[in-house]
């Protein structure tokens, strides 16, 4: 049958809180019977968005993750929960308001954060994926309704249309399949905001005066093999995006239209710039 599943763009989001917000509305001095109880106005972040720098003066960018509950098809929280936990057939992951009372260890048991402690209730709480809502007929949830950008969307699909959409579209899992709970929340770009960067600017000249230079063939080599090739921008940039911080030695090479070549050697263990390459 067909299941919920969030699909979030990391690269659209801009940081607005307007899914937050809108979580806050829908839930604080709200009672859904059932579902959930009123979520405190301060502390719990249903919709939490995670921010994360990269880069060094003067290449950096800042990418924000949106990170609701990942209503996991094998999500730890329902083992924890002992029947104060469910999964409901569409998809959606519960915490019983009543059963789940007293149960602390709950909250533990989320991999990705995404459970949090109503001291007054003595609940713990999460993202609903508005249940209440979609179940009276909504065909949004608050915080896809409320995102002026588009970075927050979810689907209504089988099992087999969702597979066939991650793998289309490349859209990936936080955290990948390491921790198992196979979450139904899925990421496109999600390479802004967990891989790094190499990036540097190609100009001719010296520093006294110079030229950005357009149109150089710029080539990203490991172990002497080609991993990614382009060409410099009108202000003489490149940027190779999406490399994993494992510390291995990257060449980058650039080639002048005139065929001149320089080589700049990189340790790779966080985002960075080479600098200016002179050719």
């Amino acid at each position: 049958m067909k299941k919920y599943a969030f699909i979030i763009d990391v690269e659209k989001c801009e940081n607005c809180n307007n899914c937050f917000l809108s979580c806050k509305d829908e839930h604080c001095g709200n009672f859904w019977p059932g579902i959930s109880v009123s979520q405190p106005l301060h502390g719990q972040r249903w919709m939490n968005i995670r921010r994360k720098e990269r880069g060094e003066f003067p290449c950096i960018d800042v990418a924000y993750l949106p990170q609701p509950c990942f209503h996991c098809d094998d999500a730890p929280c329902v083992s924890a929960g002992d029947g104060a936990v469910y999964k409901r057939e569409d998809g959606i992951v519960i915490i019983d308001p009543e059963k789940a009372k007293g149960r602390k260890a709950i909250i533990s048991s989320c991999p990705y954060g995404a459970v949090w402690w109503n001291e007054e209730e003595q609940l713990p709480q999460k993202c609903t994926f508005c249940a209440h809502l979609l179940d009276q007929g909504w065909k949004q949830t608050r915080c896809v309704q409320a995102c002026p950008t588009g970075a927050i969307t979810h689907v209504f699909l089988e099992d087999e249309e969702l597979e066939r959409l991650v793998r289309d579209e490349k859209l990936e899992r936080y955290g990948g399949e390491k921790l198992g709970a196979k979450p139904r929340c899925f990421y496109k770009n999600l390479h802004r905001y967990d891989r790094v960067f190499i990036a540097g600017t190609v100009a001719t000249g010296n520093e006294e005066r110079s030229d950005c230079v357009e149109g150089a063939t710029v080539r990203l080599l490991k172990d002497g093999h080609l991993i990614s090739e382009q060409t410099s921008d009108g202000f003489g940039d490149f940027k190779f995006d999406g490399l994993e911080a494992d510390g291995a030695v990257y060449s980058v090479e650039v080639l002048s239209l005139a065929g001149e070549r320089q080589t700049v050697e990189i340790k790779l263990e966080s985002s960075c710039f080479t600098g200016t390459v002179w050719i």
